[in-house]
């Protein structure tokens, strides 16, 4: 549906929650449902805002409302909670240390009376709908007190979802047993689509983190409380986990995805992640042209995950006895908190680099969507956030995984498993970014990449390409999540007779 002429158009405050993942992803959900017609606004904080702003300069050069031209998107700044973290850190990039971690979550808690705020001013009126981030527990009570539907939006995959949902519910990690303390004992998830199992090493244990565990129940029993839930999905990826959700749990919910769309025509709007690019960048892009297609293999692990010294000598010494070439992006926080480059790099590497014909890095931020979309990319090695998963699987690329925390482990399950779309580097252990991890050697990494990208990768590689195919499918005219934008706004729209 596009929105009724002859009525104003539907108004969505979106309110993500504040790491690079949420907010991108909400940014350009915000541009998906404002080119449908809506008049959207994203509520968020100054340095926050800066980073999605180019994002939604974009989406209002090509959609404008109204007589006057008015954007489509707004962006309305509140204030960071003072909470004592220091000037400029109000996202999850940049904890360092437990205590910046819990002072961030307190601000999470006080961002509270600005929504309020924003939820009681006329001049915001009418509003249709509130999509907020799972992590805002709160917004629940806080949206119906001001009769607004709230959506809830967590930013993973249905399959990872539904496992937490069994988590969360059930608490299998708890059951008695004689292998409870074993860290590589499975563990076997219930109710579920597919039999999954994971390692009690690669899930969260309640015994250690009862509060963190507390929290996501609740959050769970919140997002059940809403008016539903948005993912960024399509029907074609995970149906038996949409018919679970809604047929099983008994949950409303919309699949919009993939939300990010590669321009492909226009190098000067690369910037996926909707921050300046590095210096590297568009060097990156023209490297990748020399190159043979499927030759290349991209390594990025997002904005949270920290590697060790010691796991960056092996994932270097890995990419070097691959013999593949290769675009490694370091982010710029990973760098921050790692040991200078002469510390870790094995003998010969920068040697390898210098010379720049099978190995590029890229520090900071790079073109994510467009190097993958890149003919020259062969394979992608992914902690598996979920939406570098959905970019990849946007653009028919196969994974090697190596999740690290969080609903990357589940996300793995999904990759591997159930699509059949990659292979692991057989990450065991589920440590958050300022913990150590198991280290992972050359050797694996270098076969694990072989597996994708070699003549035994064919199965994978075309999985991979039919998945491709069906998720630019399910945002055109027609497609699936096109429908589902549309039936949303259908019903947003029918509340207000």
């Amino acid at each position: 549906m596009d929105t009724n002429d002859e009525q104003p158009p539907l108004h969505i405050l979106f309110f993500p929650f504040l790491a690079p993942g949420h907010l991108i992803p909400i940014a350009d959900m915000a541009a998906l449902f404002a080119a449908r017609g809506a008049r959207c606004t994203i509520l968020t904080t100054p340095v926050n805002a800066a980073t999605i702003r180019p994002a939604v300069d974009r989406a209002n050069d090509a959609n404008s409302h109204g007589t006057d031209n008015a954007p489509a998107i707004k962006i309305s700044a509140v204030p960071f909670p003072d909470v004592g973290l220091p000037p400029g850190v109000e996202n999850a990039t940049g904890l360092t240390n437990q205590a910046d971690r819990d002072n961030f979550w307190r601000a999470i808690q006080l961002l509270r009376e600005p929504f309020d705020q924003f939820l009681a001013d006329k001049h915001n009126h009418p509003l249709d709908a509130v999509v907020s981030d799972s992590q805002f527990q709160w917004s629940v009570e806080a949206a119906a007190e001001h009769g607004v539907p709230r959506l809830a939006f967590l930013g993973t995959s249905m399959f990872a979802r539904a496992c937490t949902d069994v988590m969360l519910r059930k608490n299998p990690m708890m059951e008695p047993s004689p292998v409870q303390d074993d860290p590589d004992a499975m563990v076997f998830l219930p109710g579920l689509p597919h039999s999954v199992k994971l390692r009690r090493s690669q899930m969260p244990d309640p015994r250690k983190q009862p509060k963190v565990f507390a929290f996501f129940k609740v959050v769970n029993e919140e997002d059940q409380r809403s008016y539903g839930e948005v993912f960024n999905s399509f029907h074609e990826l995970e149906p038996e986990y949409v018919e679970h959700y809604q047929t099983t749990l008994g949950r409303r919910v919309w699949l919009v995805g993939p939300v990010a769309r590669p321009d492909m025509d226009a190098r000067s709007h690369a910037s996926n992640t909707n921050n300046a690019l590095s210096p590297e960048a568009d060097g990156c892009l023209r490297w990748l042209d020399a190159k043979p297609a499927g030759s290349v293999v991209y390594v990025s692990f997002g904005t949270l995950a920290n590697f060790s010294p010691d796991e960056l000598r092996e994932l270097a010494s890995g990419l070097d006895l691959s013999a593949k070439n290769f675009v490694w992006v370091i982010s710029t926080d990973a760098i921050t908190n790692t040991a200078p480059s002469s510390e870790w790099m094995p003998e010969g590497f920068a040697e390898l680099l210098a010379h720049g014909e099978r190995g590029l890095v890229v520090h900071g931020w790079a073109p994510q969507v467009l190097i993958l979309n890149h003919p020259a990319l062969g394979g992608f090695m992914t902690h598996c956030g979920w939406n570098s998963v959905l970019e990849a699987v946007s653009a028919g690329v196969p994974m090697v995984t190596w999740p690290r925390f969080g609903d990357q482990f589940f996300n793995e399950k999904l990759v591997v498993e159930v699509l059949k779309i990659g292979t692991s580097v057989g990450a065991k252990d589920y440590a958050s970014a300022i913990e150590t991890h198991q280290l992972i050697g050359a050797e694996v990494i270098a076969e694990s990449i072989g597996r994708v990208m070699d003549a035994d990768g064919d199965t994978i590689r075309s999985n991979a390409k039919e998945l491709g195919e069906k998720a630019r499918g399910a945002v055109e005219d027609g497609g699936s999540s096109y429908r589902d934008v549309g039936r949303l706004m259908d019903e947003l729209m029918a509340r207000r007779c």
